[in-house]
């Protein structure tokens, strides 16, 4: 009953110290249980409505049967005038038996508004997440900040991304928009580690549709403007597009089965033994990526041929899409697994997949999972459009996070991998701890038709002047190059490749070389406050 100790007789009973009486708190209680109960009826039939859950019945969708355990439940409210908590719902509960705060936004109380007892509450339940070392899941479905509270409102929001800073890196942080959220909310999802959205009434926007139309004469829809179509498919603000609300939920408790609870603690193992069919599929990776390196294939089966039971969780599946993150595990270990994706562009890095790389590469590394790179690229995109949109800028977040990051890093050459896309993605010079290839690969500056044009330019401008065949010299040069310079045994011999292997050999090999990694340990090696990243 810690929870009534707020209501305003306890509060002047204690204040003149007279003895409680219980009688009127037991009538409190009752009171503010009867409002609670008919507040959840009146929310059920508001929120099915529009084919939307009520605050407790995501709850219910979130955690474990019977775990969830509410705090502060009747802070915030008036029984006086009816009402029986807060526009926000908090408290802990379990995701397959692991504790996981949340904080519910109650969109029936208030339109779900932030004002000062909602930004207490959830300051309070994050100072808890972070005591305890332990995940925050977000819902929210919200009308933002509470006009009638003015600028408290706002303080409140100003509270809450400071602690969503503080527990940045620390403990997993995860926001599902399941309503709207607009204006200074957007950025509490933001500051998270992973932004879930639905196909349905899920809105993020920093101004509304009306506010575009008055300010720029724009007419737009909410659904086009920050629906969550947009944000997975062309903003890259949002991680995943759930069907439903159940199904964004699930999503949310899968990348939480993938993450630890905390920064000081490692990743969760599953049981896991090998079996025949396992190696079979293992052994099926040489058949799926062609000989030709300009067929294309798709890098999610090679993936699945790779890890634990085909099971691959994508992140930003429809963002970026010549890029391919996830979770998965190797041998019942959780790792991160970064690909480029022939099927898009040949597997080319560009502005955004760059971006994609990187801050997935960050998460793992703050989150202690072994990153596992597969390579296939051409290099990066060519273009005045890529140059001004800053590739140079946001392209050197790769190798900022690849540099930095200390987790267990492996990486695969398949196919291809020239010029700085090489080095960036995952090369031992960048700080790979294992490297390896493919006997077929390809590693170098450039692509044997373009190094040949620049390397023979003369001499295939003099065989023009001759009349000679101007294209048969050229494709006798590209064989040779292919043949002396583009093959993986310079990266061999001077040991920025650690072996060869054979396709089929791939799972086993980053199984092995993970097992070595087990014990590598982080290290602090300046004295600097932090570095100054690529933004």
């Amino acid at each position: 009953m810690a929870d009534v100790l707020t209501t305003s007789a306890v509060e002047k009973a204690m204040a003149s110290s007279q003895p409680l009486d219980q009688q009127p708190i037991r009538a409190s209680v009752a009171r503010a249980a009867q409002l609670a109960q008919a507040a959840e009826s009146h929310a059920h039939e508001r929120q099915s409505a529009k084919g939307k859950f009520t605050a407790r019945e995501r709850l219910d969708l979130l955690f474990d049967s019977g775990s969830f355990q509410e705090i502060g439940r009747f802070a915030g409210g008036d029984i006086n005038k009816g009402v029986a908590g807060s526009a926000v719902i908090t408290g802990f509960g379990d995701v397959y038996g692991r504790k996981v705060a949340v904080y519910a936004q109650d969109f029936s109380v208030r339109g779900g508004t932030l004002g000062h007892a909602e930004g207490e509450k959830i300051c309070h339940l994050m100072d808890m997440a972070l005591d305890l070392r332990i995940p925050v899941v977000a819902l929210i479905d919200s009308g933002g900040a509470r006009i009638q509270e003015g600028v408290e409102a706002l303080t409140q929001y100003g509270h809450i991304f400071r602690k969503t800073c503080e527990a940045s890196g620390c403990i997993p942080q995860l926001s599902l928009i399941l309503g709207p959220c607009a204006g200074g909310a957007v950025y509490c999802p933001a500051l998270t580690d992973f932004i879930i959205m639905t196909r349905q009434n899920s809105n993020m926007f920093v101004t509304g549709p009306d506010v575009v139309k008055s300010v720029t004469g724009e007419t737009i829809s909410m659904e086009d403007l920050g629906g969550g179509k947009v944000h997975n498919a062309v903003s890259g603000v949002a991680h995943y597009l759930g069907e439903d609300e159940a199904d964004a939920i699930d999503y949310a408790r899968t990348v939480l089965a993938y993450l630890p609870s905390s920064c000081e603690s490692q990743p969760p193992t599953y049981a896991y033994a090998a079996t025949r069919a396992d190696r079979e599929t293992a052994e099926r990776l040489a058949s799926l990526v062609p000989d030709n390196d300009r067929q294309p294939y798709d890098m999610n089966d090679v993936i699945r041929c790779i890890v634990d039971y085909g099971e691959f969780v994508p992140v930003q599946s429809l963002y970026a899409k010549c890029a391919v993150v996830g979770f998965a595990c190797i041998e019942g270990h959780p790792v991160g697994v970064v690909a480029n994706q022939p099927n898009e562009q040949a597997g080319i890095l560009d502005v955004n997949s760059s971006e994609k790389i990187a801050r997935f590469v960050r998460l793992c590394d703050a989150f202690n999972l072994p990153v596992v790179t597969l390579v296939d690229t051409p290099g990066y995109k060519p273009g005045s459009d890529q140059e001004h949109a800053g590739i140079i800028r946001r392209g050197a977040k790769v190798i900022y996070a690849y540099a930095n990051a200390q987790v267990p890093m492996v990486s695969v050459v398949l196919r291809k991998a020239f010029g700085g896309a090489y080095i960036v993605m995952g090369s031992k010079a960048i700080g790979a701890d294992v490297n390896y290839a493919w006997p077929s690969s390809q590693i170098a500056v450039l692509g044997a038709a373009g190094a040949v044009n620049i390397i023979h330019r003369k001499d295939l401008h003099k065989a023009a002047e001759r009349g000679q065949d101007v294209e048969a010299l050229r494709s006798r040069y590209i064989k040779e190059y292919e043949t002396e310079t583009l093959n993986a045994n310079l990266s061999l011999e001077t040991g920025q490749i650690d072996a060869m292997i054979d396709p089929g050999q791939t799972r086993e090999a980053i199984a092995e070389s993970l097992r070595m990694l087990r014990g590598k340990r982080r290290g602090r090696r300046t004295s600097k406050h932090h570095g100054n990243q690529p933004m």
